[in-house]
């Protein structure tokens, strides 16, 4: 099993910033890869970005490119979401995971970000 905790939502007005952590713990090494996903009010839940526990791969979503960096701190099992130029249709609750190639085996409860007109 792996726990994942989020942190780091709130409300910020357009055009600010926020970072995200997800802070992982228990069986860590069972998965190769960590994300991000978010889900806006009376929508599906989608992919925001991820990155590899090893090597240098990061993948983003097209909505997020440039604005939007994840990166990792293996020492500290932990991930983040360094969220910057953030538009009010970034406004969602955003869940850490962690999986493989095959899929997202384990969720983080999620923590909401609400940006402001």
């Amino acid at each position: 099993q792996v726990q994942l905790v989020e942190s780091g939502g709130g409300l910020v007005q357009a055009g600010g910033s926020l970072r995200l952590s997800c802070a992982a713990s228990g069986r860590t090494f069972s998965s190769s890869a960590m994300g991000w996903f978010r889900q806006a009010p009376g929508k599906e839940r989608e992919f925001v970005a991820a990155i590899r526990w090893s090597g240098s791969s990061t993948y983003y979503a097209d909505s997020v490119k440039g604005r939007f960096t994840i990166s990792r701190d293996n020492a500290k099992n932990t991930v983040y979401l360094q969220m910057n130029s953030l538009k009010p249709e970034d406004t969602a609750v955003y869940y850490c995971a962690a999986g493989d190639d095959g899929g997202m085996d384990y969720w983080g409860k999620g923590t909401l970000v609400t940006v402001s007109s």
